[in-house]
């Protein structure tokens, strides 16, 4: 049955809702998500009404649309899913959903070669070949980077809404090296993307330094503390903090450097088409590679990437870059003496 699309907000609101275990949700809470997502997506600023999220909750419960979700409700207040993976997400998609993903594919097409949405074009193609997939029960022909075990990408959503609307975070949060989580507020300011990995950029309210970059995939619970203020940044521009870095690594006023390599001439060719950095230059050549430059600040990211290369490369500025990979190669070597 064709369903519209306030309809289909509101299903997947109350589905991203019960999918959130580290709370309770009453009928109120989930008239009050689903008003707040149709007032975000589509600028409707009246309030759902109770019969419409009851009516949704026993739709979703039905096999009209497939869901057939085993919504429960416990202590004769709280709604929840006796299922703990289930998701709407995870069954196959409607004809209505196929028809909606065509229209947006179509509409994201009429984009692609302006200057200001050049990252449309691989988006387009992961979203037409989902469709094609789907559509003719065939193998994906194109194999996009994933990771199927990444964990943290549920928290991208509600964190870029909280940077949106400036709103402080209460997180719980354990770093590879702490032996145990912590909680504390946090004001967001940034959403960054490394190599498949997701990161948030903001400010510990209760830490020095203040400005902390977080792993998604560590995080374990965050909710919206709108009784701690929100930190404004208005000391850093985002927009090219991160210009004169490879990865996510860098504390503020950290000052960049020339970073020079000699590259042999099996290797030059991969870093020519694939510079490591948007600073990269040829310096030079010799009978045996090529001699590059890049400006960055040294970091954990840079160390890795120089390391990954092997003997294939040399480092020759700065020193103590040189002299750590160096050490680094040298210790290597010794777990195969």
């Amino acid at each position: 049955m064709p369903v519209n699309r306030n309809a289909l907000i509101r299903y997947r609101t109350i589905d991203k809702c019960l999918g959130n275990r580290f709370r309770k949700w009453t009928l109120e809470d989930l008239i009050e998500a689903c008003s707040e997502a149709l007032y975000e997506f589509e600028g409707i600023d009246k309030g759902v009404s109770r019969r419409s999220v009851q009516a949704d909750i026993e739709m979703m419960r039905s096999d009209k649309l497939g869901y057939e979700a085993p919504i429960i409700v416990v202590d004769r207040k709280f709604y929840t899913y006796a299922d703990k993976n289930y998701s709407i997400t995870n069954i196959p998609l409607s004809h209505q959903d196929m028809k909606v993903l065509g229209e947006v594919s179509g509409l994201l097409k009429q984009f692609k070669g302006f200057s200001q949405f050049e990252d449309l074009t691989e988006m387009v193609s992961k979203l037409e070949d989902k469709i094609h997939s789907q559509k003719t029960h065939s193998p994906s022909v194109v194999d996009f980077e994933k990771n199927d075990h990444l964990r943290g990408l549920e928290f991208i959503e509600p964190i870029r809404k909280a940077i949106v609307s400036k709103t402080t975070l209460c997180i719980t949060y354990q770093s590879f090296k702490a032996r145990q989580a912590n909680t504390y507020c946090f004001s967001p300011y940034l959403l960054k993307e490394y190599r498949n990995r997701w990161f948030v950029l903001g400010e510990n309210h209760s830490k020095h330094p203040l400005l902390m970059t977080l792993a998604l995939d560590r995080l374990q619970s965050l909710e919206e503390d709108k009784n701690e203020p929100y930190r404004e940044n208005n000391s850093i521009d985002f927009t090219t903090y991160f210009s004169d870095a490879i990865g996510v690594t860098k504390t503020p006023g950290q000052k960049d450097c020339e970073v020079t390599f000699w590259m042999d001439h099996r290797t030059a060719p991969y870093v020519i088409t694939k510079p490591l950095h948007a600073s990269q230059k040829i310096l030079g050549e010799d009978e045996k590679g090529k001699t590059f430059s890049i400006r960055v600040v040294l970091n954990f990211e840079l160390e890795r990437e120089l390391l990954g290369f092997g003997a294939r490369i040399k480092i020759l500025g700065p020193r103590i870059l040189k002299k750590w990979i160096s050490d680094q190669l040298k210790r290597a070597a010794q777990q195969y003496s």
